[in-house]
C-alpha cells in the first residue's frame, strides 16, 4: 500500500529523510515542455521545502511563482525510502545568502564546514530562494507501505 497525504510529512520516516544529507530531487517542466530533474540541497521549514540558488541558475528560467513541481527524497540502501512532495513553488531573490541555504550547508558539511562554504560567497552576493509549499505527499518504505505496482 503506498501512503499518501500531508500528515505523512509528521511520519519518522519522512522526518529522517526530511532531516537528512540526501539530495533533494527537483522536479519541473522546462519551458520547451519537457521534464527536467536536479539534485540540490534543500532545508524542511516544517511548512516548506526551502532551497537556495544562484539567480542565473538555468532552472529559474523555467520556474515561475505557483508552477507545481515535485521534489523527492529518496534513500540509497535497502529498503529504499522515497519522499515525494508535489505544490507550488515561490522563487524569490534576496541580498545575501539565503538563509535556509546556510542551515543547509551546516547540515551537509558540518558545523564548522558548513560556516566556512557559505563564508566564502562573495559580500555582495544574491541567491533565489525556491520554497515548495507541499499539497500532495506520498511516502513508500519497502515496508508498510510499497509501490502501488506492487501493492495488492
Amino acid at each position: 500500500m503506498t501512503g499518501h497525504g500531508l500528515d505523512l510529512l509528521d511520519d519518522p520516516i519522512a522526518t529522517e529523510l526530511l532531516a537528512s544529507r540526501l539530495p533533494a530531487h527537483l522536479a519541473y517542466t522546462w519551458s520547451d515542455g519537457t521534464p527536467r530533474v536536479v539534485p540540490i540541497w534543500f532545508h524542511w521549514t516544517g511548512t516548506d521545502v526551502v532551497m537556495g540558488t544562484p539567480p542565473r541558475a538555468p532552472k529559474l528560467r523555467a520556474l515561475h511563482d505557483g508552477d507545481i513541481v515535485c521534489v523527492s527524497v529518496d534513500s540509497s540502501d535497502w529498503p529504499y525510502h522515497v519522499l515525494s512532495i508535489r505544490g507550488p513553488v515561490t522563487v524569490t531573490t534576496v541580498d545575501g545568502v539565503v538563509p535556509e541555504y546556510v542551515v543547509a550547508a551546516k547540515r551537509y558539511f558540518g558545523e564548522q564546514q558548513g560556516a566556512d562554504w557559505v563564508a566564502q560567497l562573495p559580500a555582495d552576493v544574491q541567491m533565489s530562494r525556491v520554497a515548495v509549499r507541499p499539497t500532495w505527499v506520498s511516502l513508500i518504505d519497502f515496508d508498510t507501505r510499497m509501490p502501488s505496482a506492487l501493492s495488492a
